[in-house]
């Protein structure tokens, strides 16, 4: 689909994030598909993109909901997820956040600590209530990605090994309050190599051999998510060999696999449109200044992460390299660096591709800035999914104080 980028910075003004919900869908149902031979169930990863609208749209497709948090868990909820697609993972769970999880119903919590399970055990007596949980095993398996985004080797905060694995299932399938009916994993994000994936599902799924042997009755796989895009020039994994890859680890189990896809799913979807405000020239370093900042999309600053800015419109004259830049009050605060560009002029506009995971959800309020509009296109008509924040959204809950 071709996207009138200028018609959209007329009617909506810049920064101004961009979902294409058609992409978003097919994305989908590319995975899904993958998986037609099995039982499964694509969980949305919503940290990738919490908006509800893109909940709702993924929601509708058939996609389940993959939460870190108990406001993401009344996001989905809230989007029309149905109670029983819904998995709570993440390390740290307040006893409140466990308590609200076990009232709605949802799948499965996902447990990460034999504290965290004792925990779910006592907060589950107290409502009368089974937890059905499924526990984080930590394969120390290399994904070979970012160290930021890295999370199956013993030195990352996640999981437990094997062994506490196997443990904790005993403990809980001797538990009047707990109900092991999953297992999990998930090795880290932006994976571009389908072997470490493929490696650790074979461990974790002879480990789901094992726990059946022993009256532990595994209903759900879980293989996390962390399918890397193209950014730039990655090899991206297939979506067939992918499922043909745990497919061929979990045969003979009779489970429902599991995946928690985020970014594989909206990532490649989304963009941040942007208009250049000015240029200067610091000795031989040139900068183009733009309205869109580290505050709108943070991950080139975080992991100096690459997205492909494109300069729209007829331009012509010299090109030389540019760092794209905002207005935020760091030296850190870029888009890009040393992009070949001829020379802009004021409200050119310029677009960021590949922003649709881990763009806006990261953004801030940083230098008072107000956070950008979100827009999203289906079939050819586009509809704001949040407003622009204006200085009154940021400071409501302090100029009551004053």
């Amino acid at each position: 689909m071709s996207i009138d980028f200028s018609a959209l910075w007329e009617q909506y003004g810049t920064p101004l994030y961009i979902y294409d919900f058609d992409k978003i869908a097919k994305n989908y149902h590319t995975f899904k598909d993958a998986f037609a031979g099995d039982k499964s169930l694509i969980s949305y990863a919503v940290k990738a993109n919490s908006n509800l609208s893109v909940i709702k749209h993924l929601g509708k497709q058939g996609a389940g909901a993959d939460c870190v948090s108990i406001g993401e868990v009344r996001r989905a909820l809230s989007s029309g997820i149905e109670p029983y697609k819904i998995i709570f993972s993440g390390v740290g769970k307040k006893d409140s956040e466990i308590a609200e999880a076990l009232q709605e119903e949802i799948l499965m919590l996902n447990l990460e600590s034999e504290a965290e399970m004792k925990r779910v055990e006592q907060v589950a007596e107290k409502l009368n209530k089974t937890a059905r949980i499924s526990i984080r095993i930590n394969p120390n398996v290399d994904a070979k990605t970012h160290p930021y985004i890295s999370t199956g080797l013993h030195e990352n905060k996640f999981g437990v090994e094997i062994d506490m694995g196997k443990r904790m299932y005993i403990y809980a399938k001797n538990s009047k309050f707990l109900d092991p009916v999953g297992i999990h994993f998930h090795i880290g994000s932006q994976l571009t190599d389908l072997a470490p994936i493929a490696e650790a599902a074979q461990i974790v799924a002879d480990l789901t051999r094992s726990l059946k042997a022993i009256g532990v009755k595994i209903k759900f796989f879980d293989v996390g998510g962390g399918i890397g895009i193209r950014y730039n020039d990655e090899q991206v994994i297939d979506p067939d060999a992918y499922a043909e890859a745990i497919s061929k680890a979990t045969k003979g189990l009779d489970v429902t696999l599991v995946c928690e896809l985020g970014r594989s799913l909206v990532g490649d979807a989304g963009y941040l449109l942007s208009s250049v405000l000015y240029e200067k020239q610091n000795g031989n370093r040139r900068f183009v200044i733009v309205d869109a900042a580290m505050n709108d999309l943070l991950r080139p600053t975080l992991y100096k992460a690459y997205h492909r800015v494109e300069l729209l419109g007829e331009n012509s004259g010299e090109v030389s390299e540019a760092d794209i830049v905002g207005p935020i009050c760091e030296s850190g605060d870029w888009l890009a660096k040393s992009v070949s560009l001829p020379a802009t002029k004021h409200n050119d506009l310029m677009v960021v591709h590949s922003v649709g995971a881990y763009g806006f959800t990261m953004a801030s309020n940083y230098n008072t800035r107000g956070r950008a509009a979100e827009v999203a296109i289906l079939e050819g008509k586009s509809r704001v999914i949040r407003d622009r924040e204006v200085f009154e959204d940021q400071v409501r809950l302090e100029a009551k104080h004053l």
